[in-house]
């Protein structure tokens, strides 16, 4: 990690700590209307997670379904500078994009990201094959497909994590349909993990 890196990630712990506040202070309802305003990181368990993994694959084609303010995207980055690879991210929110462009410039690492703002479903049809790493993390009705438009997409070997497997609790039904739907494909493999809101990764396993 680099002195940049270790400023922006403080920038968001402090982000993160000052949110958890309010959140404990808001209502059900007006948290449910400002949910766009909050990072909802994956946590930086999670995040360490995904930076070993695509560090220790070698990965250079990754990537993030989901950007939301960079979180995950920062330690996606600095592990795509690692295995001289490139991250591309795909997120709805052009604000939620700009934001995180300007934190990844401050680390350092704007030369291993390339953004894509849209509805990454459609957008996802434009990535070239040869994935080696993705991350799914969006609104959850969105998960099954997103992973079909990355499936023919995987490179072999390739693997594919989806956060929020266990937590929160009102998607539950949604992220088991995930589950199963990753497990139907006759060469994957997945495993769920109980690391932060739960992880669901899966390999697609190369041929003989």
């Amino acid at each position: 990690m680099s002195a940049a890196f270790d400023a922006v990630l403080e920038g968001y712990r402090r982000r993160l700590a000052d949110e958890v506040t309010l959140m404990s202070e808001l209502p059900r309802e007006q948290f449910a209307a400002r949910r766009d305003e909050f990072l909802l990181a994956v946590g930086e368990d999670t995040a360490q997670f995904l930076h070993a993994t695509v560090v220790g694959l070698g990965a250079k084609h990754i990537v993030e379904v989901g950007t939301s303010y960079g979180y995950s995207t920062l330690f996606l980055a600095q592990a795509a500078q690692r295995t001289g690879g490139k991250v591309t991210t795909y997120e709805m929110s052009a604000e939620k994009q700009a934001y995180a462009r300007e934190q990844i410039a401050k680390a350092g690492l704007a030369a291993h990201v390339e953004w894509k703002s849209g509805d990454a479903v459609k957008l996802l049809e434009g990535e070239p094959t040869g994935v080696d790493f993705a991350l799914i993390d969006l609104w959850k009705d969105l998960y099954i497909p997103c992973f079909e438009r990355l499936y023919p997409r995987l490179a072999p070997n390739a693997v594919v994590v989806a956060d929020n497997m266990i937590y929160p609790e009102h998607t539950l039904p949604q992220a088991a349909a995930y589950r199963a739907h990753v497990r139907a494909k006759p060469d994957i493999e997945a495993l769920l993990l109980p690391i932060g809101s739960g992880i669901d990764i899966c390999r697609k396993i190369a041929g003989p």
